[in-house]
C-alpha cells in the first residue's frame, strides 16, 4: 500500500483526530471514480462537484468505502424515484424542478446530517460506532421523505393534510401525506437501513451489537423525522414570514432529528 493512500475500506488511524489535510488528500482511486460517475449522474450544476468534494472526502475518511457506497446509493435511489411518472408529474406541476436533478442546496440539505456524523467520528473515534448509527438514519429519513413524496405524487389516490383537521388536499402539496406514499417510504427506510446491516456498518452501533435492531432504529428515527417534516411543512412552509423555511433547510432538519433520534436510542438499547 502506498503511504497515504486508503485500500478498498480502509480508514485512517482512529486513536486521535483526524487533521484537515488528511480528510482532504487520503482518498482511493475508486471512490474518486464513484464519485464521478455518481455525480454525473445526479446533479446538472457545473459547480456541485467541486461544493461536495470535501464532504464526500469526509464520509469516506470516517466510514471507509462501505460508508460512502451507502450515499452513492441514497443519491441513485433518491434520483431515480424521482423519474417514476414523470410525465405525470410534469403535466400536474408536482415534479421536483430540473426532473429531480440536485443543486447544491439540495446536496446539503440531504446530506449535511451524515457529514456532520462523519466530522465528529473522525474528532471523537472513541464515538464511531453510534455515529454510524446517525449517519445511516439520516439518509434513511432522506430517502424514506423523497420515495413517499415522489410516490405518492404518482399513485397516491387521495392526498391528506398531515395536521388535524386532515383534510384532503391535492396532490403535490406542501406537507401533504398519502396512504401510498408512506407506506413506500417506510419500505425505501427498511430496505436502506438493511443494505447498511449488510455492509456491516451497523454491527456495533447498539450495546447489543445486533444489526438487525440497529436497522430498525434508523428505520424508526427515520418515520419520526419524515412524520415531523411533513407537520413542518404544512405548518409554515410556504407561509408569510417563513420564506427563509425552503425545501432545504427543512430537509437539513428532517435528516438532523433522524439522526439525535436514532443516537439516543442507540444509547438506550
Amino acid at each position: 500500500m502506498r503511504e497515504g493512500r486508503f485500500v478498498r475500506d480502509a480508514t485512517i488511524p482512529r486513536d486521535r483526530p483526524v487533521s484537515f489535510e488528511t480528510i482532504c488528500f487520503q482518498s482511493d482511486s475508486l471512490e474518486l471514480l464513484f464519485s464521478t460517475v455518481v455525480f454525473a449522474f445526479t446533479f446538472s450544476s457545473r459547480g456541485c462537484l467541486t461544493d461536495v468534494l470535501l464532504p464526500s472526502q469526509a464520509v469516506f475518511a470516517a466510514f471507509g468505502f462501505r460508508g460512502y457506497l451507502l450515499v452513492c446509493l441514497y443519491f441513485i435511489l433518491g434520483s431515480a424515484v424521482t423519474k417514476i411518472k414523470l410525465e405525470q408529474k410534469e403535466g400536474e406541476g408536482t415534479a421536483e424542478a430540473n426532473s429531480g436533478r440536485r443543486n447544491v442546496g439540495s446536496v446539503w440539505g440531504s446530506g449535511s446530517a451524515g457529514v456532520l456524523c462523519a466530522a465528529l467520528a473522525l474528532a471523537y473515534p472513541q464515538y464511531d460506532s453510534i455515529l454510524r448509527l446517525g449517519f445511516v438514519a439520516s439518509f434513511c429519513s432522506k430517502l424514506s421523505d423523497t420515495t413517499a413524496s415522489e410516490v405518492g405524487k404518482a399513485y397516491g389516490k387521495t392526498t391528506y393534510n398531515s395536521l388535524p383537521p386532515f383534510n384532503s388536499v391535492p396532490r403535490g402539496t406542501e406537507g401533504a401525506v398519502s396512504l401510498e406514499g408512506t407506506l413506500a417510504g417506510v419500505a425505501a427506510s427498511f430496505v436502506f437501513a438493511g443494505v447498511a446491516a449488510l455492509l456491516g456498518e451497523l454491527n456495533t452501533a447498539t450495546s447489543s451489537s445486533s444489526p438487525l435492531l440497529a436497522a430498525a432504529v434508523c428505520a424508526f428515527a427515520a418515520f419520526v423525522a419524515t412524520t415531523f417534516e411533513s407537520a413542518l411543512g404544512s405548518l409554515m412552509q410556504g407561509r408569510k414570514g417563513w420564506e427563509w423555511l425552503t425545501n432545504d433547510v427543512v430537509n437539513a432538519i428532517q435528516i438532523a432529528i433522524a439522526a439525535i433520534v436514532a443516537i439516543v436510542l442507540g444509547a438506550a438499547l
